[in-house]
This record gives structure tokens, C-alpha cells and sequence, in this order.
């Protein structure tokens, strides 16, 4: 028989080295699996709320509720569409989203660039954490911010145009100015963190490539031009392409919070969501806001479907699938 070559690892071990690393990998994704599952799957169940006409009934448990309770078909989804504000508050809702997502992917670029051409790497860490401090903050703590400036009594904009003699303007009953000043809360929050993601991948360029490209006389915006731009387009397209899935949605926490829920600026604060959760707090309708929220996830879902499709028919590299 031939003899075993001692230097080769049995098989048993190969094996074994297999399953624990194989073991590490799993539990390293086992508390995200676990969120997933707990929290996006398992709900997925009362999708049936927003076909029901929910009530409580004697045992009052969520299951003997959702058994008895009668299906009304589509009736739920009436409430969004009966309003004669349902135009402008659609409109609202998918103009504000555009403007967050071109505003937010122009200046977010553009930020991580500059960090990206500091010389000092201590200022452009101090820049980085200054602009991604406002992201942790809550829509609660932000509009305290901006009363703090606009407060008709105690304000510091109002208390200038007194030192100025002109007419002190009660920003909080004129709808007029919040489109500028929702779209500059917004961009304040979460630039910075769509900035640590554009720098992010702006560090992974190949440094080769911005050699060669000042070997050959690039200028400093020839080299942003014609290398870095370049190599974050699938990164640019991808998160254009998830930020298109939620334009149908917007962020409660804004929208409610920041104008101080006041019913004289419902004109351009209103949206859907706002919208959704005034009718439930008057109606306390269940059904309904689950109607909502199906339809916003249904018309998200076909918005990232659309957009991924046209973005495979062009550039099939930068696709999500």
C-alpha cells in the first residue's frame, strides 16, 4: 500500500477547518438574519389589516380580532384619494422627495470631494465629524434648533428684524417659506452622512490612476472629471436607485415635528404620511393606515423595479439585479 504523505492535512480536518469557519460566518449574520426575520418578514402578516375593517372583540387578543373582523375588500384605500387635498399632498410628498434626492446627490458629491483634496487630514476628520454629528440628532431636538431662530418672541430672526426696523415675519403662520426651510433642515440632517459614503468609496480609488492622470498634465478638476467621478458612478446609481424606492414616503419626523404640527402651514407641510396619521388620530382606523402604508411599499417596490430596469438597459454594471 502506498503510504501517507504526512505533510498533507487529512480530510477529517479539512472538514472540520470548514464547518467552524462556516460556524463564525453564520453567527456573525445571525443577528442581522434575526432582525430581518423579527422585523421586515414577520409583520409582513398584517398586510391582511389593510383588507379588514379591524375591531375589537371579547377575547380581546390580535388574532380573535383579526379573525373576526370583516373583510372590506378595498374600502381602506378609499380614505386617500376621497380628500380634496389629495392632489397637492401626492404633490408635496413626491416634489420634496426629488428635491432631497438631486439636492442631496449634487451636494453630497461635491462635499466628499473637497474633504477628499484636504491636505490636513486633522481638519478633514474635524469637517467629517462635524457635518455627520446632525444625522444622530431627532427631528424633536432639530426643531428646537430652528425655533430657536425663528420664534416670533424669543427668536433670533425675528429679534433682528426688530433691531433692523423692519416687519418681524411670524414664520410659523406663513407656508410660504417652509418648502426652503424643510429642504435646508433635511439637507442639514443627512448630508453628512451621504458624504461619509461618497468619501468612503473616493478612498478606494486606485491612486495609480490620479498619477498617471497628472503624469499626462491633468488639472485638479480634469482629475475629478475624468477619475474620480467615473469610478463612483455605480455607487452614485445604486443609492439613486434605493432613495427612488422611498419617494413615495416621506420622513414623519420632518414633515411633523419641525413646523410644529401647525395647521396654518398644512399647505406645504402636509404630505402623505403626515396626512395618514392625522386621519388615524380623528378616525383611529386601522385598517386604514395599514391601507397606507401598503400602498406607499407597493409603489416603492415599482419605482426601484422602474428605475433598475432603465439603469440595466444602460449601464448593466451599475444595476442592483
Amino acid at each position: 500500500m502506498r503510504a501517507m504523505n504526512p505533510g498533507l492535512p487529512r480530510h477529517d480536518s479539512l472538514i472540520g477547518s470548514r464547518r467552524r469557519k462556516a460556524l463564525l460566518l453564520a453567527s456573525m449574520a445571525a443577528p442581522g438574519a434575526l432582525w430581518l426575520l423579527l422585523l421586515r418578514y414577520l409583520p409582513m402578516f398584517g398586510i391582511v389589516l389593510a383588507f379588514k375593517d379591524y375591531r375589537a372583540f371579547k377575547p380581546n387578543t390580535f388574532w380573535n380580532n383579526i379573525l373576526k373582523s370583516d373583510w372590506v375588500g378595498f374600502k381602506n384605500f378609499e380614505f386617500l384619494f376621497r380628500s380634496p387635498d389629495t392632489g397637492r399632498i401626492i404633490g408635496n410628498t413626491l416634489l420634496y422627495n426629488l428635491t432631497f434626492i438631486v439636492l442631496g446627490l449634487v451636494i453630497a458629491v461635491a462635499f466628499a470631494i473637497m474633504l477628499n483634496e484636504l491636505t490636513s487630514r486633522f481638519a478633514a476628520k474635524t469637517y467629517q465629524t462635524l457635518m455627520f454629528f446632525p444625522y444622530f440628532l431627532s427631528w424633536v431636538v432639530a426643531s428646537y434648533f430652528l425655533l430657536a431662530f425663528l420664534d416670533t418672541a424669543s427668536g433670533m430672526v425675528p429679534n433682528l428684524q426688530k433691531l433692523a426696523g423692519q416687519d418681524v415675519i411670524d414664520w410659523y403662520q406663513s407656508p410660504q417659506y417652509w418648502p426652503a426651510l424643510l429642504i435646508g433642515a433635511n439637507l442639514w440632517k443627512n448630508i453628512g452622512y451621504s458624504t461619509v459614503l461618497y468619501l468612503a468609496a473616493i478612498t478606494g480609488i486606485d491612486r495609480a490612476q490620479y498619477e498617471a492622470a497628472a503624469v499626462d498634465g491633468a488639472t485638479k478638476w480634469q482629475q475629478i472629471r475624468h477619475v474620480t467621478l467615473p469610478n463612483l458612478r455605480t455607487m452614485i446609481i445604486i443609492l439613486f436607485i434605493l432613495n427612488v424606492g422611498k419617494i413615495f414616503n416621506a420622513d414623519f419626523g420632518l414633515f411633523y415635528n419641525v413646523p410644529l404640527n401647525s395647521g396654518s402651514l398644512y399647505s406645504t407641510t402636509q404630505v402623505i404620511d403626515t396626512y395618514v396619521y392625522r386621519a388615524y388620530m380623528n378616525s383611529g382606523s386601522v385598517g386604514m393606515s395599514s391601507a397606507a402604508g401598503l400602498l406607499q411599499n407597493v409603489v416603492g417596490f415599482v419605482c426601484i423595479i422602474a428605475a433598475n430596469t432603465v439603469v440595466r438597459r444602460f449601464d448593466p454594471d451599475s444595476s442592483l439585479f
